[in-house]
């Protein structure tokens, strides 16, 4: 069937370029955009139930495949901002259509990766680069396809089906594994991948306008910037964020954690500043000034980054506790994550259906107060002896809250601003979830092991059952971090160091109330970030998009 070049449509009035579709049309290309956000969200909570399986069959180690994962969030997040500029030059579909076949080559390399670097070149890089390109694009292409009445409840269903992927993934992967290889997922995602491609002929996009040269200085500044930041988020629970660990690399003294968040964070601000220049000049810069000084739109970014924040830090620290923990098998803990996955469908679909004219910061606080309400929940019944029954009322709520958050921010950061400047807003949009899902990640963490390290070595210097000079070896040893291991496997390190049974089982013992103290302190953190978040829901609109007569600067 012929049609215009990707991304470019026959010449149209200027008021039709905001495009008007057929219910039949919306539906489709709604369906083709969450299978894209779908299919980005799902690679790393897959990835995770399959790391052993990986590193055995490629002949490398665990760390080696978990260099592949941070590798990929890294080129992922540092290029968002590029991804979503080039999606405004090239045209919102072409970058889409562009991207969904880098990343489908992407996939396909990696399931035919016959070692860790190719595994890298495949994942990490194509994969990354594509999704750059994509998900700036899904955003943009929504504003494009939908009317603005509808788009609450769009946004809501993309934002749905990236958090559904993250909850399901561990089914998938776990299933997938276990019955065939981790390969078949990689070759699921190519099916998938062309699947999208031929929905794509279907969507409808404004022709790009005047093709500026793109602002290669902004370019290499906001992806050094992004990449240094993002890196040593994530090396943050093995490094350490100021004194390094046992083994660690060091520079004068002080963890590269330190050193690359503040390098991040200057270059940032030589991105920002070099950006007002740039517009100064006439220009077209990266990001636009007046973008950031849009109270509406900084409001739902911030939102948006605390979704993440909590959304990262409740997948860390959940499964944990029911692999680890209760010793479920991936399968098991991704069933047990399913209230969850119901419960955000349910909240994001379901709210701009039958309250279009909610207030999407009432909307928002409630949907705070939900995951406060689920994480303390689930906190007050972390206690010894625990089932996995106290996980599916706090998932469900949680699961309520997180959708009810997807149902409105989409919509609010886009509205914010003219729909030329989606793509920015894209970009700005997934730079920051991005941002918010690493920090989670790594802070979450990090408190995890030192609480964990703190309540088991305190737990044993206090155990008189346990000889005086194990207590004082494992004073040191364990100094520098506790691994979270479960009872089979601490049982299992304990034999082979030539501990007595004895000794084992009071060490098993201590270990296990100090993962519940461990989980416990994560949790904290998840609740504290929670609370925080709803003080920043200040700067969201009181009335849907569209209906809105509130300044958007303020």
């Amino acid at each position: 069937m012929a049609t215009a070049p990707l991304g470019i449509l026959p010449a149209v009035e200027p008021q039709a370029q905001t495009t008007s579709v057929t219910t039949a049309a919306t539906r489709s290309v709604l369906a083709t955009l969450a299978a894209a956000q779908f299919l980005m969200a799902l690679d790393a909570s897959v990835m995770n139930v399959s790391i052993a399986s990986v590193a055995e069959d490629l002949g490398t180690t665990v760390s080696g495949v978990q260099t592949a994962i941070t590798l990929y969030t890294l080129v992922m997040a540092s290029l968002m901002i590029t991804g979503g500029k080039l999606g405004a030059i090239l045209g919102r579909r072409r970058a889409f259509v562009i991207g969904t076949v880098i990343y489908a080559a992407g996939s396909l390399t990696t399931g035919l990766a016959p070692n860790l670097t190719v595994l890298i070149i495949g994942w990490s890089g194509l994969e990354g680069i594509g999704a750059a390109l994509i998900m700036p694009a899904v955003v943009a292409l929504v504003a494009g396809n939908v009317a603005p009445e509808r788009r609450t409840a769009a946004y809501g269903m993309i934002a749905a089906a990236g958090a559904m992927a993250v909850a399901v993934g561990p089914i998938i992967g776990g299933a997938v594994t276990t019955a065939i290889s981790w390969r078949w997922v990689f070759y699921g995602e190519v099916v998938v991948a062309a699947g999208i491609l031929l929905l794509a002929r279907r969507m409808q996009d404004a022709p790009p306008g005047e093709r500026p040269r793109i602002d290669v200085v902004g370019v290499v500044l906001s992806i050094a910037g992004l990449g240094s930041l993002v890196f040593g988020l994530l090396r943050s629970s093995s490094w350490g964020w100021v004194l390094p660990k046992p083994g660690a690399p060091e520079l004068l003294g002080v963890s590269p954690t330190l050193w690359l968040v503040a390098a991040g964070l200057v270059l940032l601000w030589a991105f920002l500043t070099w950006e007002g220049r740039v517009e100064d000049r006439g220009g077209e810069p990266l990001v636009r000034r007046a973008s950031l000084r849009n109270r509406r739109l900084t409001g739902g970014l911030t939102l948006f980054g605390f979704q993440f924040f909590l959304q990262a830090g409740t997948f860390f620290t959940i499964p944990l506790f029911l692999s680890v923990v209760l010793g479920f098998s991936a399968f098991e803990t991704g069933l047990r994550l399913l209230p969850l996955s119901i419960a955000l469908l349910i909240a994001a679909a379901g709210i701009p259906k039958l309250f279009p004219q909610a207030s999407p910061r009432r909307v928002t606080r409630i949907g705070l107060l939900l995951i406060i309400i689920g994480i303390g929940i689930f906190v007050a019944g972390l206690e010894p002896g625990a089932n996995a029954g106290i996980v599916a009322i706090p998932l469900f709520l949680c699961g309520l809250g997180v959708g009810a958050l997807s149902s409105q921010l989409g919509a609010v950061c886009v509205s914010s601003v003219d729909e030329a400047d989606a793509p920015e807003v894209g970009g700005l949009q997934n730079t920051i979830t991005n941002l918010g899902a690493s920090l989670g990640t790594a802070l979450v963490g990090s408190v995890l092991i030192a609480a964990l390290t703190a309540s088991l070595i305190t737990g044993i210097e206090q155990n008189t059952k346990i000889p005086q000079q194990v207590r004082s070896q494992a004073s040191v040893k364990l100094a520098g971090g506790v691994p979270f291991l479960s009872d089979a496997q601490l049982e299992q390190a304990l034999t082979e160091a030539g501990a007595s049974p004895e000794v084992t089982a009071e060490i098993v013992n201590e270990n296990m109330d100090a993962r519940y103290a461990a989980l416990r302190s994560s949790l904290s953190i998840v609740l504290i970030a929670g609370i925080l978040g709803l003080f920043f829901t200040g700067g969201l609109p009181t009335r849907p998009p569209g209906s809105d007569p509130e300044p958007q600067n303020a």
